[in-house]
């Protein structure tokens, strides 16, 4: 098998690597528990993605694989997501009845994430459906953690879907916990120490 092509994924290519990651996530517990009416998830999903790693593309860090058969958005260090764009997509999309569980959630998201500097945050990464289980999500998450090695950081993610666990694990990520909130699916905040 070809080794992946890994490419910088520049502002042109934004809606792409956004459309990869709405695919990737249609069947994800929590952002279909946040938006369970298709119609509602794909017009809604897209833009979190764009808000809550968006600015990966300002930093050269949104990653495509052999042309957006999978991608990632990584916010490095110094970097966040838009959390008042987040809250205004949260405020026009949500059921009323879940809101208070949803911020309950990103409260112990908040709590967990480190306050290290130099820590390489994984907002979203994805593999279109059609191309699961080729090793692309493995090959983005070297790529970057060879970065993170050569420079001794941190790297740090909330898995929202249990079956991806395992991938982390392989990768060197550790479960720190456990965010439960409310009816909300669990997620499961992951470290990496630099090897």
């Amino acid at each position: 098998m070809n080794h992946p092509r890994i490419d910088a994924a520049t502002e042109t290519h934004r809606s792409r690597v956004l459309q990869t990651i709405t695919l990737g996530f249609a069947g994800d517990p929590v952002a279909r528990w946040i938006w369970p009416e298709p119609d509602t998830y794909l017009q809604s999903m897209p833009k979190f993605a764009d808000a809550f790693g968006g600015a990966a593309f300002d930093h050269g860090t949104a990653y495509v694989v052999d042309t957006y058969k999978a991608a990632s958005l990584w916010l490095p260090p110094g970097t966040t997501s838009d959390e008042d764009r987040i809250n205004e997509i949260f405020a026009a999309t949500v059921r009323p009845e879940i809101a208070h569980d949803l911020e309950g959630m990103f409260e112990q998201m908040g709590r967990y994430h480190p306050s290290d500097q130099q820590c390489w945050y994984l907002p979203m990464i994805a593999a279109d459906p059609a191309h699961i289980g080729r090793g692309l999500g493995a090959a983005i998450l070297k790529h970057v953690l060879r970065e993170c090695d050569r420079n001794g950081h941190i790297a740090y993610l909330e898995s929202s879907n249990p079956r991806s666990i395992s991938l982390y694990q392989r990768h060197g990520f550790e479960i720190l916990g456990k965010i439960v909130a409310g009816d909300a699916p669990p997620m499961f905040p992951m470290l990496r120490e630099p090897h």
